[in-house]
């Protein structure tokens, strides 16, 4: 898939909008009424930052199949991002805002949280760790819940493809 920049208008508009939860920032603690999981994957690769700017460029999130439209080239708090997953009329919006972003010599990543449109409630957090021994380990964590008619109706189904997407995303940095 590919990364491109989000119209001007559009990326006014989802910079204006609430948040579909509060408070903001709080990933990976769960929240009441909210459904959380946290999945981690050791890379295969050893090199924080180049893994770190892929991350923060959103290639994760390109590499794991979901088109990336995003109101700056890198993921900075407040920055939104509008993804989508499928194609034409069928596809799936996807817009976001970044709410927190990790910057320590050992760790990078970022978390955003979902606006109006998204079909989940909630915020997803994307970080790279590197050990003592030097290796990397990739975490994501979210917590939400339904907030679409389709992500109700979907049950069972929709969190079969949100551990789908975490698997990709998961995958996604070792990718070439």
């Amino acid at each position: 898939m590919r990364i491109t920049t989000l119209d001007p208008a559009r990326a006014a508009r989802l910079g204006a909008a609430e948040l579909t939860y509060r408070p903001a920032g709080g990933t990976p603690h769960p929240r009441p009424g909210y459904d959380a999981f946290s999945r981690s994957r050791r890379l295969g690769r050893r090199d924080l930052e180049g893994a770190a700017a892929e991350l923060l460029g959103w290639e994760v999130h390109a590499r794991a199949g979901l088109a990336v439209a995003a109101s700056a080239p890198r993921a900075e708090v407040g920055v939104v991002v509008e993804m989508r997953l499928g194609v034409g009329p069928l596809g799936i919006r996807i817009p976001c805002r970044v709410v927190r972003v990790v910057d320590e010599p050992d760790r990078r990543g970022f978390a955003y949280g979902t606006l109006p449109g998204h079909p989940e409630a909630g915020e997803e957090l994307f970080v790279i760790e590197r050990g003592s021994d030097g290796a990397l380990t990739f975490t994501v964590a979210a917590f939400s819940r339904p907030a679409s008619l389709l992500a109700r109706a979907g049950g069972p189904l929709t969190r079969w493809v949100q551990a789908a997407m975490t698997g990709r995303y998961l995958r996604a940095l070792d990718a070439p």
